[in-house]
């Protein structure tokens, strides 16, 4: 990404390299790729610098005040301090009732707003029909032929449904948002596998 900066300020971001008029002159989007960036920067176009320091995870929490400034001949990106989003619900009050802004259907104490822990529980419920799903075949087949189900499959699903119910409740017990992260990082252990303090849900490849 690139900034047009004209009289010290910043005028236009240039996303992707095209051509540009700048003054009276308009400047073909080759510049970009073979003029110097010393170039570049006599005409007022400088590469934008991303400072990240205070960036954090999209999934975990809500990035502020995204600004651009040039100063000491470069142009940065950077960011406010980021606020952790919500682990746990928000639920409708009796001010919202007040106010008429609850939902036919619903009611003071129903959820409003799902926070981390639900929607976190649910991505899990998900994963969970979908590895049970690789194995209904031999349920329906018990049911409508009463053939037996081998003892590996039965191990494999209750095992699937034990590790699921604790992986809920780290999930349920997690203090705050920053909890909830540390759960879901992975890191390098010293025998070289990369895990995670969740853990993971097992499969029949396991």
């Amino acid at each position: 990404m690139y900034a047009l900066v004209e009289d010290n300020n910043i005028t236009k971001l240039i996303n992707n390299p095209k051509s540009i008029v700048i003054g009276d002159v308009n400047y073909p989007a080759k510049i970009f790729s073979i003029w110097s960036m010393s170039e570049l920067n006599a005409i007022g176009i400088y590469e934008v610098i991303i400072d990240s320091s205070n960036k954090k995870d999209d999934k975990w929490y809500i990035n502020t005040n995204e600004s651009y400034a040039f100063a000491d001949n470069q142009v940065t990106r950077s960011w406010g301090t980021a606020i952790p989003k919500a682990h746990a619900d928000t639920l409708y009050t009796e001010q919202d009732k007040t106010d008429d802004l609850i939902p036919e259907g619903k009611d003071v104490g129903d959820v409003a707003v799902k926070g981390l822990k639900t929607i976190l529980i649910e991505q899990l419920k998900q994963q969970v029909a979908g590895e049970l799903s690789k194995t209904d075949w031999y349920i329906i087949r018990n049911t409508e032929k009463s053939t037996a189900i081998p003892s590996a499959i039965s191990t494999h699903r209750d095992a699937v449904r034990t590790k699921q119910a604790e992986m809920e409740t780290q999930i349920t017990n997690a203090s705050n948002t920053p909890a909830l992260e540390t759960l879901y990082t992975y890191t390098e252990q010293e025998d070289g596998s990369v895990t995670r303090p969740l853990g993971e849900l097992p499969t029949l490849e396991s």
